[in-house]
């Protein structure tokens, strides 16, 4: 069967993900072990118990990937069956990079890690912050931002989720002066979200030669499967085309339903490893079922879905 490996990205995070397979697979104990030994934290007590760090880009960001890595290779570990394509969303990305063998899971926890110590950077002083509009076209919203920077607000498209929901980034302060704009023109709600950067726009320029140099280091030609880029919603299958794509989409949007859209006539079936946001997400792009992986039982579902 046809299916693409989709990977969530901030905003799935949660205490107590990745637990079920910690709990029941050696595999997944011993990738904790090494990313854990990698970067000098204990991703145990970031996922498993109560804290305020993994809310913090720098650990949140390898955790999600960590968790993402282990539900793909449980998969890979016990089905024969390929994605035709992978793609992620944002962070998720990255992990749809490991999956198709671009990155060795170790070197990407710790270029994320590094990726969310220079997005923090780069917003440092900017009062950065991030908005979900819900209810609002893609033309209608474009408008409403193209006038807002005309008059000299800081605030850019982020990501097109799926029809109605986008999330725009930038300064705080503009960002709440727009929001009854946004509301009179039709949005049903205007959400600040609880963000300390502002991904996917041009607050993030300082944060890219450095990111470059990352992923020049660690990023390989060992394209086993075409990944979809956020940025041109297009696929891609070199180093040089992620380390572009991937240093453009710290200031570009997120082009997820586009992305979605693309292959959707292509696949069966999308597998959200890691995670169910995307799942939940995926019902308002697309007809193509999805199923999330997120623990050993659902990763037993999944297999027999694709049998």
């Amino acid at each position: 069967m046809n299916f693409a490996g989709i990977f969530p990205g901030q905003g799935s995070q949660k205490i107590g993900m990745g637990k079920d397979f910690f709990d029941n697979s050696k595999l997944a104990r011993e990738m904790f072990e090494k990313a854990s030994d990698r970067l000098d934290i204990d991703f145990e007590k970031l996922l498993f118990e109560q804290n305020d760090k993994l809310e913090l880009t720098q650990f949140t960001q390898p955790a999600i990937l960590l968790v993402s890595s282990i539900a793909y290779k449980l998969f890979a570990s016990i089905s024969a069956m390929e994605p035709r394509y992978l793609l992620g969303h944002s962070l998720g990305e990255f992990s749809a990079l490991v999956a198709t063998g671009a990155l060795n899971y170790l070197d990407a926890v710790e270029l994320v890690y590094n990726r969310g110590k220079l997005m923090s950077e780069a917003c440092k002083g900017q009062n950065a912050g991030m908005m979900a509009l819900l209810g609002l076209s893609d033309e209608k919203t474009q408008n409403l931002v193209g006038l807002a920077q005309e008059n000299g607000k800081k605030i850019w498209v982020a990501n097109y989720n799926c029809d109605g929901q986008i999330v725009i980034a930038g300064n705080k302060d503009d960002l709440i002066k727009m929001e009854s704009v946004f509301k009179e023109n039709g949005a049903k709600r205007a959400i600040l979200l609880n963000m300390s950067v502002a991904s996917h726009c041009p607050l993030l320029q300082s944060a890219q030669a450095k990111l470059n140099e990352f992923l020049n280091n660690f990023v390989k030609e060992n394209f086993h499967k075409e990944v979809i880029s956020n940025v041109t919603a297009k696929a891609y299958n070199t180093k040089r085309d992620a380390i572009n794509f991937l240093s453009d989409q710290l200031v570009k949007p997120v082009l997820y339903k586009q992305s979605i859209r693309n292959i959707e006539n292509e696949v069966e079936k999308f597998i959200e490893f890691g995670g169910s946001v995307l799942k939940g997400i995926n019902r308002k792009v697309t007809k193509t079922p999805t199923l999330s992986i997120v623990d050993m039982a659902s990763l037993e579902v999944a297999i027999s879905e694709l049998k």
